[in-house]
């Protein structure tokens, strides 16, 4: 299998495609074309969150603002996947999920493919025949390839935590040996990373902040809102707050955009506290 990502749009990926099934049979997976546009970290943590459910497969992924620059084009060995792409963080991430277990260490090589036909479209000249060219000679052998050496040196991309400060639980005595009362209360402060299609807003947030308070509410940003397990356990439009697939607390709207209703872009700060 081989699976194609980007921030393209239509027909380019086309282009990728027509590449990739010149040099290999492989199963050809569509992942994402529409992935926010020359945004980098976006894509880096969609990614992480979709590949690790795909059996081993060769993931190509272009979201590359820096085309036609000196920035490298990278393979990256993670565990029985590789993913290839321009040198820019977005594979760190999702390689790491793949890698899994500590023992299966990421391992990143430098991709050179002279001379591209284009200087605009490094997708189609570059990054397409190389994840071609290691789907045939197989990931564990990714490294036998002419055009791949072991690099040491490459742009890394990990995204910021929050800062959570946990409060004492209420109508806890913990010095007389007495029982928890409420859930323990905690301060966070966060940034929005990405906002998906329907205009959820996901921050960094862990979602275990939250352990305690479902069927209650926090405070965003100072604003009381109902912390619930799933959308429709408020009204149409109604602001709530949960926690995604992704583990993350979200910030969503039942049948509504929750960027819009709290006010929220991606990268902006956000506080997130028991009420």
């Amino acid at each position: 299998m081989l699976t194609l990502a980007s921030d393209f749009g239509t027909p380019y990926p086309a282009a990728m495609k027509g590449v990739v099934l010149q040099r290999t049979d492989a199963r050809l997976v569509d992942v994402a074309h529409d992935l926010p546009r020359q945004d980098v970290r976006a894509a880096a943590f969609w990614l992480r969150e979709v590949l690790p459910w795909f059996p081993p497969a060769v993931h190509l992924v272009v979201v590359d603002p820096g085309v036609g620059t000196d920035r490298a084009a990278l393979a990256v060995r993670a565990g029985d996947h590789a993913l290839v792409g321009p040198d820019n963080g977005v594979l760190l991430p999702a390689a790491r999920a793949l890698a899994g277990e500590a023992d299966r260490a990421v391992e990143v090589f430098e991709v050179a493919y002279a001379d591209p036909a284009s200087t605009t479209f490094h997708g189609r000249d570059v990054f397409a025949p190389a994840a071609a060219d290691v789907h045939e000679v197989g990931v564990a052998n990714l490294e036998t390839l002419e055009r791949v050496s072991p690099v040491d040196g490459f742009v890394d991309l990990t995204f910021p935590e929050a800062t959570v400060t946990e409060r004492e639980a209420r109508g806890t005595d913990r010095n007389a040996g007495g029982t928890d009362g409420e859930a323990g209360g905690f301060d966070a402060r966060g940034e929005v990373l990405v906002v998906d299609g329907f205009g959820n807003v996901v921050t960094n947030v862990p979602g275990r902040v939250l352990d305690g308070h479902f069927g209650g509410e926090v405070l965003v940003d100072g604003d009381r809102v109902p912390v619930r397990a799933a959308y429709a356990a408020v009204g149409a439009g109604e602001r709530l707050v949960t926690v995604g697939s992704h583990g993350n607390v979200e910030l969503a709207v039942n049948q509504g955009r929750g960027d819009e209703a709290f006010g929220l872009r991606v990268g902006e700060a956000v506080r997130i506290e028991s009420a």
